[in-house]
């Protein structure tokens, strides 16, 4: 899987761009506040449908201008496709996905893409939703029908909860309905993680001990805080009926306590919790492994590689990390880094340079693909 070209039109600071992409290594650089992240996240846009940045959608639109769009041309399996997203300060934002207007539930997995960005860097030490959503996205690219069944929960729980307020201040609702639904998607939502931590535990694994020449050994739990306390709860009337113990908490909070939206994700290194005991050099190299297989995992699932977007982590990456990343995607992935100093990248063979200045390609310099 590769992108081929983006089209931008009043996107962020691009008035209009057209730019081409071999399938190796492109390396985006140049002053900061030039555009680089800009387009990285018009290639995102492209692949999931918004921006990764949590951006409003008629914030991605040049500041003086009534609309925009994002257009990239790419190959999957072989086969030519075509994404375009037009986005509208006075209207809906519209996908296209070969000239056919699509949800964005329909969107993801049309392209995959994995976006690996300082942020990343937090998976480890950072809050239970970073790591929930390191799952989702992952699942969601290789299954968009977990994607619609997590859309399903979400609105449910948003419902479940709006009746909570209720309960608290006025009675007379019942959560009956909502409780039966939460616990059905729950229970689907967590069979499916299981599913996919069972592989990508077993990636991140290999992985890191190749990274870490053998010496240690990275596993991943699933984690409830509430429930039995073994591994993820499989059962929707288990789910159900700890939404009946949790009831009145749950009115007194005005939040559901129960639930998917709750779990999280503990790593560890020969037995000792990451986030608790690991040195930031340990969190990194798991950090790191994670992010890999991630792209070994969208591979054994579709049959190919998906698109890598490197924001600006490659500065965060000390030279060891930095060249193990470099060695694992030379040749086999294509790869969008942006930084401030592509110096760190002179002596690196096969790569494509693209300079941006003030939202224009100021250099092209291709490279075999």
């Amino acid at each position: 899987m590769n992108i081929q070209s983006v089209r931008l039109h009043q996107f962020r600071n691009y008035t209009q761009e057209t730019i081409t992409f071999p399938k190796s290594i492109i390396l985006l650089y140049g002053q900061n506040g030039q555009g680089k992240t800009n387009l990285l996240e018009a290639l995102y846009l492209g692949g999931i449908g918004k921006s990764y940045k949590g951006i409003a959608d008629m914030d991605l639109i040049q500041w003086d201008c009534g609309e925009g769009s994002v257009i990239l041309d790419f190959v999957r399996s072989g086969v030519a496709q075509q994404i375009k997203v037009i986005l509208s300060k006075t209207s809906k934002k519209e996908l296209w996905v070969n000239e056919t207007k699509v949800p964005q539930k329909e969107l993801v997995g049309t392209l995959n893409e994995v976006l690996f960005s300082p942020e990343d860097l937090q998976l480890i030490k950072g809050s239970p939703s970073l790591r929930r959503r390191f799952m989702d996205m992952e699942i969601s690219q290789v299954n968009p029908a977990y994607y619609r069944l997590l859309l399903q929960y979400n609105r449910a729980v948003s419902q479940r909860n709006l009746l909570l307020k209720q309960l608290k201040y006025e009675g007379g609702a019942s959560l009956e309905e909502w409780d039966r639904q939460i616990a059905s998607f729950a229970a689907a939502i967590v069979r499916r993680r299981l599913n996919a931590l069972r592989k990508m535990s077993f990636l991140a694994g290999v992985i890191h001990r190749r990274l870490t020449g053998g010496s240690e050994l990275l596993t991943m739990d699933y984690v409830q805080p509430y429930g039995d306390g073994a591994g993820g709860i499989t059962d929707a009337q288990r789910y159900y009926d700890l939404l009946q113990e949790h009831r009145q908490d749950d009115i007194y909070r005005m939040s559901t306590s129960i639930g998917p939206h709750r779990d999280d994700l503990a790593l560890a290194v020969g037995g000792a919790d990451l986030k608790k005991y690991g040195s930031q050099g340990q969190q990194r190299t798991a950090v790191l492994a994670l992010k890999l297989s991630e792209l070994e995992y969208m591979k054994s699932e579709t049959g190919e590689y998906p698109v890598l977007l490197l924001d600006d982590v490659m500065s965060e990456l000390d030279a060891g990390r930095r060249q193990a990343l470099l060695d694992f995607v030379r040749g086999r992935i294509q790869t969008f880094i942006t930084t401030t100093e592509p110096l760190i990248f002179e002596s690196m063979a096969g790569c494509c340079h693209i300079c941006i200045a003030q939202g224009k390609v100021i250099s092209h310099g291709g490279t075999e693909s």
